[in-house]
């Protein structure tokens, strides 16, 4: 096999050197903004996850690919990132539910990566600078810097309108009626919440009033990609909807849900993506370990006392989870379905379940 010398620029002039994987580029770049991910195994789910629009996602787990790519295991579609960064890509891969490799997902999906790069330099640069842009490929570096310079980031741009569904569908057979809005939804979620009802999927710009209208039960608010204060029209449709059907929001569900209620979102610096978070549920006491992907945060104070802070994230102390004190809504930053990741936080699908059938957590 051939190798294709290649590189990683950041925006601020640092330097990968390593080599290309994946599909390649009609320029030689990609670019975008440059996060890191935690996991150990799930690297299918994190690399389909639209959430992950606009970004490059950089593995810290050395080496990535060893058991295989299934269909059955795609959180949408296709891709949605930018690109792919590892320290090593398996050369071969072994798993009984395997169809192909992480290699021919990324060139059948057209997707770009590097490989070979010291990905714990990288980690390090990125939790020192935060999220950075950054650009790879087999261009010169002058070129690479340049792109990198040149990209905007996740910051002040709606990336939901290039991951929502274009049309509404229907998926489960649950005995409830669930609306869920498509900001950038997750395959696992719509399989959590099949068990429970039958769910009508929308595209994030339907309005409150067309909502009403299919009569649901409870409205679901999906993750997401990228900055929620460019979604607009998604908040106006939500602060109609609170106090007319009970609501459940999921990451950026989570955010556009407290700037429906009037609160605001600020930016983390390199932000949570990763399968073994702790969160603590205040009520109980209890923690759980979570799966998270998200850049944006909710600065509960700004919620004055519209809301309840029921979660919290051990490392930072950061807004986790939050529960409307006058509405039937509530939401976590987090995700409980945890594709991939631990499944400590599931029972908070059976928790909308309770709300939808009785009124109450």
């Amino acid at each position: 096999m051939t190798i294709r010398e290649a590189a990683l620029v950041l925006a601020d002039g640092s330097v990968f050197e390593g080599e290309a994987i994946g599909a390649e580029s009609a320029s030689g770049i990609s670019a975008g903004e440059v996060v890191f991910n935690t996991v150990l195994s799930g690297y299918q789910e994190v690399i389909t996850d639209p959430s992950y629009a606009g970004q490059i996602i950089s593995f810290t787990y050395p080496h990535i690919g060893n058991y295989g790519v299934t269909s059955l295991d795609n959180e949408s579609s296709r891709p949605f990132c930018r690109g792919v960064i590892v320290r090593e890509m398996a050369r071969r891969h072994s798993n009984y539910r395997a169809e192909d490799s992480l290699d021919a997902l990324l060139v059948k999906s057209g997707v770009s990566g590097i490989g070979g790069i010291d990905t714990r330099r990288l980690t390090r640069v990125l939790r020192d600078a935060g999220a950075i842009p950054g650009a790879f490929g087999t261009a010169s570096y002058e070129q690479l810097l340049a792109a990198a310079r040149a990209e905007p980031g996740t910051d002040g741009v709606d990336l939901v309108s290039t991951v929502t569904t274009g049309k509404r569908y229907s998926v489960g057979n649950g005995p409830l009626k669930v609306v869920a809005y498509d900001f950038g939804i997750k395959t696992t979620i719509l399989r959590c919440l099949s068990d429970i009802a039958t769910i009508e999927v929308v595209p994030a710009s339907t309005t409150a009033a067309e909502v009403m209208a299919m009569n649901p039960q409870g409205v679901f608010l999906s993750n997401g990609p990228g900055d929620p204060t460019t979604v607009p029209y998604a908040v106006e449709a939500i602060t109609e909807l609170v106090g007319q059907v009970p609501v459940f929001g999921i990451c950026l569900g989570h955010q556009l849900l407290s700037l429906a209620l009037g609160g605001q979102t600020y930016k983390l610096p390199f932000g949570h993506h990763g399968g073994n978070h702790p969160v603590q549920h205040l009520a109980s006491g209890h923690v759980e370990i979570t799966s998270q992907n998200h850049n944006f945060c909710v600065d509960a104070e700004s919620l004055g006392g519209r809301v309840s802070t029921t979660h919290i994230n051990l490392n930072d102390k950061s807004n986790e989870g939050m529960r409307v004190n006058d509405a039937r809504a509530f939401s976590v930053q987090y995700h409980p379905e945890a594709g991939p990741g631990p499944h400590d936080s599931r029972y908070l699908f059976e928790q909308f379940a309770e709300l939808m059938k009785n009124g109450t957590f």
